[in-house]
């Protein structure tokens, strides 16, 4: 089993979600996210004083799928996440060990 954590930007999630669905993924963790990358921060101006935004919003999304489905999963990921701009986003995915349901005790794969 593969956890994949793909940091996104706020506006995409929507549709990210739909397409996840759809290729039948019916569970995930959602979290707003502050961070920077080569994109770094940026400069606002407010009521005439200029500050600088150190951290950009993103969005983390978790999922936790069969090894089977890692490739679609990051695929779908990435064709609807993708702007073509600097600060799209990562993927990140790790192994996971086990699984346990605590409502069933179900454990690994059927508990996902």
């Amino acid at each position: 089993m593969k956890k994949i954590e793909a940091i996104i930007k706020p506006f995409k999630l929507d549709e990210v979600c739909e397409a996840l669905n759809e290729i039948g993924i019916s569970g995930l963790t959602v979290t707003e996210v502050k961070g920077f990358g080569r994109q770094k921060g940026h400069t606002e101006l407010y009521r005439g004083a200029e500050y600088v935004v150190d951290y950009l919003p993103k969005i983390k999304i978790e999922i936790v799928v069969a090894e089977k489905l890692l490739d679609s999963v990051i695929e779908t990921i990435i064709n609807t996440a993708r702007t073509g701009k600097i600060g799209d986003g990562k993927i990140f995915v790790t192994c996971v060990e086990q699984i346990v349901r605590i409502r069933t005790g179900e454990t690994d794969e059927a508990a996902i």
